[in-house]
């Protein structure tokens, strides 16, 4: 039984952890900031590139994390750990696509506001909402993508532990340089 649960099962919730994670932050956002969010993500092109690309790397590196969690004859399997740390650095770009994504969002509201007019304090906060959707997006995708390598460590100690071997050296997910001679 113990053998099953190490194999299987606990692979298998640690690559999980990082889905519920990301679930559990979009539940707590409050309602009426979760409903406009969404009402505006779905005008907005900048937002379906952030979210189909954090989407689509965060699935790559649930499924690598599943594999790295993989006990194997004597240890893991570390032939997804180069992918993982090169994925993880790529959560680094999803916040920059979200300024990106409110920098054009905010040139657009100043753009619309029509020279000699004095516009309401209303009607500036309602054109300048949907600049602040990018930031989310590519904040909320970072989080996300950063998830699974963390889990990966974590859950290898967990693991090892709980099979009885010692803890093995800590040994980066991201890749290091290295020195040539």
């Amino acid at each position: 039984m113990r053998r099953f649960w190490i194999h299987h099962v606990l692979p298998t919730a640690f690559a999980i952890i990082p889905l519920l994670a990301g679930l559990l932050v979009f539940v707590a956002i409050p309602p009426d900031a979760r409903r406009d969010y969404l009402d505006r993500v779905a005008e907005s092109h900048i937002d379906w590139v952030i979210l189909a690309l954090g989407t689509m790397l965060f699935a790559t590196q649930t499924v690598l994390a599943w594999h790295a969690l993989k006990w194997a004859e004597t240890d893991f399997d570390t032939r997804p750990d180069k992918w993982l740390g090169h994925l993880a650095q790529a959560a680094e770009w999803f916040p920059l696509l979200g300024l990106i994504g409110t920098v054009a969002a905010i040139l657009q509201t100043f753009n619309s506001i029509a020279p000699g007019t004095t516009p309401t304090a209303q009607e500036i906060i309602r054109k300048y909402a949907p600049a602040i959707t990018a930031t989310g997006s590519g904040l909320f995708m970072a989080l996300l993508n950063i998830l699974p390598s963390w889990m990966v460590g974590l859950g290898r100690d967990l693991i090892r532990g709980l099979a009885g071997y010692p803890e093995a050296p800590l040994v980066p997910l991201t890749p290091v340089a290295e020195e040539k001679p």
